[in-house]
């Protein structure tokens, strides 16, 4: 304790959008905060998107009507836009793995009617030749987060990527479902962790949806009694 307060006095802690400073590591300043588009009230059950008024049912957006999705249920904690699109921007590509904390915390809130006592975390998985190229897997650094923040129990290996994929950026639709068919598997040594546990997916951006559909469907060929997806943020139409 005494070496952190020293630590903090030397290096204050900043805003992890800007430079002014903060009393929690990795946390928001109070115009940042307001900035930050977090998801609040009536969503998507399938994909957390934010939508119009307020109900106590539960109401899927357009896209989620038009397309369908292969898991249960869905929830983002922020929308991908501004603030929020330079929070995944930092995490994706700025190495800044000291958010991680913070970030855990807000998909536990979104992830909050989500769980079950038998809730298994797994990440999206990445392919190894992203891994070498970038180091870490967000998503699963997110999912270890989130596991730690609620007492769940953390599945990191139990879905592999058993086939390079190109970057997904600027893809229509039809293409990126195109480009993620066959491409995930329950993991050859560990995918038996899937069988018969609540499945709570866990990504860092959620666009068409493609990439949860496809580890969704992953999860439930390794059995995988129900799946359901929470992702740090959804890019949503209006944004």
């Amino acid at each position: 304790m005494l070496m952190q307060s020293a630590l903090s006095l030397i290096y204050p802690r900043q805003c992890a959008t800007c430079e002014a400073p903060v009393t929690q590591a990795g946390g928001l300043c109070g115009d940042c905060w307001r900035e930050t588009p977090f998801i609040m009230g009536l969503c998507c059950d399938a994909c957390g998107a934010p939508l119009p008024g307020y109900s106590d049912d539960a109401w899927l957006c357009d896209e989620c009507m038009t397309w369908g999705r292969p898991w249960s249920r869905g929830r983002a904690a922020l929308i991908y836009g501004g603030r929020g699109r330079k929070l995944v921007l930092q995490i994706k590509h700025g190495d800044r793995l000291d958010l991680m904390p913070i970030m855990g915390t807000w998909l536990a809130r979104a992830a909050e009617p989500l769980l079950t006592p038998d809730t298994l975390v797994v990440p999206v998985p990445s392919h190894w030749r992203r891994l070498l190229k970038r180091r870490y897997n967000q998503a699963a650094e997110l999912s270890r987060a989130l596991a730690r923040q609620v007492g769940a129990e953390h599945a990191p290996r139990a879905l592999a990527r058993i086939r390079a994929t190109r970057i997904q950026d600027g893809k229509p639709a039809a293409e990126r479902f195109t480009d993620v068919r066959d491409a995930i598997a329950p993991h050859p040594r560990h995918g038996g962790a899937l069988a018969g546990r609540d499945v709570l997916l866990v990504d860092d951006v959620m666009t068409t949806g493609a990439t949860l559909g496809a580890s969704t469907e992953a999860c439930l060929e390794g059995g995988a009694a129900k799946v359901d997806v929470v992702t740090l943020a959804r890019v949503a139409k209006d944004t």
